[in-house]
């Protein structure tokens, strides 16, 4: 195989892709090779640059996500796709995607912040849902009485609901002022703690509902195992958190 061609080493890239089945990054595809015969990253990027344009057309794309690059199905035809599998996509409640929302939009966030906004206390089942995803992460601690910890989200976030970045995430200039509607509560909230107070939504305003919405549609056709999780390291997710002020 002649590597110094673009296009072979497009199909040899096509081939570790597929084989890996998880995202692999630019460094991690230079370390595949022999140290006497790796390629230099431009020329790894010009190779993809031709495995995404010889995906044209196909039923599957390349796609960079936070983690690197993986060759996916491509959306449209997630509800074809999901028919191999029996099991039905796990579906997420309502207070478990705001509670998400919350934290990739204000990051880094305490629970106490997101049950100011939701007007209703956090399920602790909620929040261990979403770290064992692998979701969120603790990155901090607010230097209040109490230390409450800091969430934010991570690299697994991102590459779950094919993100290459924070700054992919749908605009939400409005977020401040959303709101849940009278029936938000679901059986995954708990009651709201004594004090703790229940903004109403601004006339003429987004909904939260539409945040939902987005989020609920980005994780339709999406994978829902996790057997690809990174290894969960402070490294990996430097430049998705912003970290508390020292102590």
């Amino acid at each position: 195989m002649n590597l110094n061609d673009p296009a072979e080493l497009a199909v040899l890239l096509e081939a570790w892709l597929l084989a890996a089945g998880r995202p692999l990054s630019l460094e991690r595809l230079g370390e595949l090779f022999e140290e006497a015969e790796r390629p230099e990253p431009a020329r790894l990027r010009d190779a993809l640059a031709i495995l995404a344009g010889s995906c044209r057309g196909r039923a599957f794309e390349l796609k960079e996500v936070a983690s690197g690059y993986r060759l996916q199905v491509r959306e449209r035809f997630a509800p074809w796709v999901g028919r191999l599998w029996e099991e039905r996509p796990q579906r997420y409640s309502r207070a478990l995607l705001e509670t998400l929302a919350l934290i990739a939009y204000r990051q880094p966030i305490s629970r106490g912040e997101i049950e100011e906004v939701r007007g209703v206390a956090v399920s602790s089942n909620i929040i261990k849902t979403l770290q064992e995803r692998e979701w969120i992460r603790v990155v901090g601690y607010r230097e209040v009485p109490g230390r409450p910890a800091l969430f934010a989200t991570t690299r697994a976030f991102l590459d779950h609901f094919n993100l290459k970045s924070l700054d992919e995430l749908p605009p939400m200039a409005v977020l401040r002022s959303l709101e849940p509607g009278p029936d938000a509560t679901a059986v995954d909230d708990e009651p709201s703690p004594a004090g703790l107070p229940v903004r109403g939504e601004p006339a003429g305003q987004t909904s939260f509902r539409s945040l939902l919405a987005e989020l609920d549609a980005m994780e339709l056709g999406l994978k829902s195992d996790f057997d690809d999780l990174p290894e969960a390291d402070a490294a990996g997710d430097a430049g998705l958190e912003r970290t508390a002020d020292d102590s």
